[in-house]
């Protein structure tokens, strides 16, 4: 039996209410189907606990994916049957859980990241510099509004990221006046939309329908918008949507090729160089730990970690004498 398409459509509108990104709805929808799909399409409230430990356990023991992806999985799981269902999610469950490994992130040196910059041009050469200058997540760069950059005091508001916090981070001065120069091309864009009868972008937390002309006030556009309008999946809605994420990420990975850099570097490797480069600079942990919104300084510990990777600092026995 197919799960009828209303059930998928219950759980986007329990994710709207509560406010949950868009990326999270179509994660969790994606999980869901393939828990469905891995027990032959039997319908969710016929299944319960046992049926989510054996789909943790395939993807720990066959799939061998990582732990947070697996944790991925059963958050989504554990939404659909407690805040779609209704359900007491208090399971205790058995199934085997995804090895968890040391991970220590990709860094580059300073001249590295100039390298790669040097690669770069346009838009993505300065949402780039953005990224490493300000150590911003991907989205957090690309869903930076007008209202968050604060020329006089230096800074970006970074409002609802992961874990829905909010912090504030620094805004390079060297790139004050580029950013000056973007954002009055964005005003001209905002300006011909207007004109055109569009000009509104999406708002979060119902803030439509609390300010019901917020959606087309220029403090609310995205910095970097799309170059076309498209249509909103969560109302129909055509609206300027901001740039997508797979633009600057091929154009990342095609100017790590050209710099010569022989290592995996994404567009998160630069939020990696930015608080290590400021370790490095004598800047303390607290202070980096704000930057990056993180909650727990053990988080950002890693840090040190790769600042002894490679054992700098000791000598090898095949140096000495």
């Amino acid at each position: 039996m197919i799960p009828s398409p209303k059930l998928f459509d219950q759980v986007r509108q329990v994710l709207r209410v509560r406010h949950y990104s868009y990326e999270t709805e179509k994660s969790y929808i994606h999980w869901i189907k393939r828990f469905i799909a891995f027990h032959q399409m039997k319908p969710p409230r016929e299944m319960g606990a046992a049926e989510v430990e054996a789909f943790l356990t395939y993807l720990a023991v066959e799939l061998k994916v990582a732990p947070s992806t697996q944790n991925q999985a059963l958050s989504a799981l554990i939404f659909l049957y407690r805040e779609v269902y209704g359900q007491d999610t208090d399971w205790g469950l058995n199934a085997v859980r995804a090895r968890p490994t040391r991970y220590l992130p990709t860094v580059l040196s300073p001249e590295e990241v100039q390298a790669v910059l040097r690669h770069l041009s346009g838009v993505y050469l300065l949402v780039a510099k953005l990224l490493y200058g300000s150590g911003l997540r991907l989205t957090e760069g690309l869903k930076l509004r007008v209202k968050d950059v604060d020329f006089s005091q230096h800074q970006l508001m970074i409002r609802d990221a992961k874990g829905r916090e909010s912090r504030v981070t620094v805004l390079p001065s060297s790139l004050m006046d580029t950013l000056a120069h973007h954002l009055q091309g964005v005003r001209q864009l905002h300006q011909q939309d207007l004109a055109q009868g569009y000009g509104s972008v999406y708002l979060p937390f119902a803030l439509e329908r609390k300010y019901p002309r917020a959606e087309r006030e220029w403090i609310w556009q995205y910095v970097f918008p799309a170059d076309r309008r498209s249509i909103d999946p969560r109302t129909g809605i055509c609206r300027r949507h901001h740039l997508h994420e797979s633009g600057l990420q091929k154009a990342v990975k095609q100017a790590v090729r050209d710099a010569g850099i022989q290592r995996r570097v994404s567009c998160h490797t630069f939020r990696h160089s930015f608080a290590t480069h400021l370790l490095q600079n004598g800047y303390d942990i607290r202070t980096v730990q704000e930057l990056l919104g993180h909650k727990d300084v053990k988080t950002t510990m890693i840090y040190t970690h790769v600042l002894n990777r490679g054992g700098r600092g000791v000598q090898s026995p095949l140096d000495v004498g």
